[in-house]
C-alpha cells in the first residue's frame, strides 16, 4: 500500500489517515477523516481493486469542501477498501463489515455509499457500529441511489449554470461518461428539463445516437448485465471518442482524472457538470476556463448526495431530502457563478474560497 503523499497538509487537513489490514479476511482500506470543524464528517465508502491513500485523500477534501459548501453540519472524510466490488455478495458483505469494525471507535466519521458500495452495504455498517447514511427504505433511509440524489443536483446546477454557458436547456444534447447510478439519473433528470441524451459510456465502451438515446431503454439494458456499447439503439464508439462528441452538455459521472489536459482539447461541449468526484486535473479545469468551457465542480453539482445523506442522519424525510438538495445546489451554484464573473476565477478556484471561508470560521470557534 502507497504511503507516501506529498505536500497535502495544509491549514484544514487531513486530520487523521488510517491504514488498515485485517489478515483473515484479505481486508486492506484507508480512512482519511480531512476536517470536523463544523461537525462529524460525511464520506463515502469507495471499493476499488486500484484505490490509493491520495486518492482518497483527494477525494476527503473534496468532502469537506462539499459539505461546507452545502451549509451542512458536516465536516470531510472519505475511505476506500481495496478490493473488487464484483465479488460474490457473501464475500463483500464480510469485507465491508470487517471495515465497518475496525471503525467503531471512529466516531467522527460517518460512512455513506460510494462507488463499488450501495445502500445495503450501508446497512451493514450500520448494524456493526450503528452510524451510517444512505440506508435502504426498510431501515428507515433515505436510498439516494435509489431516487438519485446526486444527479438532481446535477440537473439543479444545470438549470442555474446553461444561460452563463451560452447552452439553451431545452434544446442542449447531453453525452453521460458512467451511465451508472449517478449517470443514469442525471440522463432522466436532463431528459425533464428537455435535454436529450446522444451518447454516454461505461467501464467496457461507448454509444452514441446524435437523433437520441432511449434513457429508459438503455437502463434497461444496462441493468440487464450488457455493456452499453452493445444497445441496439446506438452506435458503438470507443470510450476515449466520447469526449468529443458533438453535444452541449458533458457530465463527468465515474472515476476522478477522466478530463486531462491532452483530452479536452476535443470536447466540444460548452458546459461541463462534475458528476462524479475530482473528475479533471488542474491543468484541464485551467484549459477549459481559458477556451470558454464552462465546469462546474464536483463538491458544487454532485452534492446532492450527501445533502440528502444529512437529512437522513438528523431524521428528514424524503421529500425534505428533495427540497434541500434543490434549495442548496440553486443557491451554491448562483454564488459561485457571481464569484467567478465579480473576480474572473476558475469556478473551481471560486469554490474552493467560498467552502474555505466556512470551514475557517467554523475552525475558528474551535478550542485551541
Amino acid at each position: 500500500m502507497d504511503v507516501v503523499i506529498k505536500g497535502i497538509k495544509d491549514g484544514l487537513g487531513p486530520e487523521k489517515i488510517l491504514l488498515l489490514h485485517q489478515p483473515q479476511l484479505g481486508l486492506e482500506a484507508i480512512v482519511v477523516v480531512d476536517n470536523v470543524a463544523v461537525g462529524p464528517a460525511i464520506g463515502g465508502v469507495r471499493m476499488a481493486t486500484d484505490v490509493s491513500v491520495e486518492e482518497v485523500f483527494r477525494l476527503a477534501r473534496a468532502m469537506t469542501l462539499k459539505n461546507a459548501a452545502a451549509g451542512l453540519r458536516h465536516g470531510g472524510a472519505k475511505s476506500g477498501i481495496i478490493a473488487d466490488h464484483r465479488r460474490p455478495l457473501e464475500h463483500k458483505e464480510k469485507l465491508v463489515r470487517g471495515f465497518a469494525r475496525m471503525i467503531r471507535e471512529l466516531s467522527e466519521y460517518i460512512p455513506g455509499p460510494d462507488m463499488g458500495t450501495n445502500e445495503s452495504c450501508m446497512a451493514w455498517v450500520r448494524d456493526e457500529i450503528g452510524r451510517a447514511v444512505g440506508l435502504p427504505r426498510a431501515v428507515g433511509g433515505i436510498p439516494l441511489d435509489e431516487i438519485g440524489a446526486t444527479a438532481l443536483g446535477v440537473a439543479v446546477a444545470a438549470e442555474v449554470a446553461a444561460d452563463r454557458a451560452g447552452v439553451v436547456l431545452e434544446q442542449s444534447r447531453v453525452a453521460i461518461q458512467g451511465f451508472g447510478s449517478v449517470g443514469k439519473h442525471a440522463a432522466r433528470f436532463l431528459a425533464e428539463r428537455g435535454a436529450k441524451l446522444v451518447a454516454a459510456s461505461d467501464s467496457r465502451g461507448a454509444v452514441y445516437n446524435p437523433d437520441g438515446l432511449d434513457i429508459e431503454a438503455l437502463i434497461a439494458h444496462k441493468e440487464g448485465g450488457s455493456p452499453v456499447h452493445g444497445f441496439s439503439g446506438g452506435q458503438a464508439i470507443a470510450q476515449e471518442a466520447l469526449v468529443g462528441v458533438d453535444c452541449e452538455i458533458w457530465v463527468p459521472a465515474a472515476r476522478p482524472d477522466v478530463l486531462t489536459i491532452d483530452n479536452v482539447p476535443q470536447l466540444k461541449a460548452r458546459l461541463i457538470l462534475q458528476g462524479a468526484n475530482i473528475p479533471a486535473t488542474e491543468a484541464a479545469e485551467a484549459w477549459m476556463h481559458e477556451n470558454g468551457i464552462l465546469s462546474i465542480p464536483d463538491f458544487i453539482a454532485n452534492a446532492g448526495g450527501v445533502i440528502c445523506g444529512a437529512v437522513e442522519y438528523s431524521g428528514g424525510n424524503q421529500q425534505q431530502a428533495v427540497t434541500t438538495i434543490d434549495e442548496k445546489v440553486r443557491r451554491n451554484t448562483s454564488e459561485l457563478l457571481e464569484r467567478c464573473r465579480a473576480n474572473d476565477k476558475l469556478p473551481r478556484q471560486a469554490a474552493i474560497e467560498m467552502a474555505e471561508d466556512r470551514v475557517r470560521e467554523a475552525m475558528s470557534y474551535r478550542r485551541p
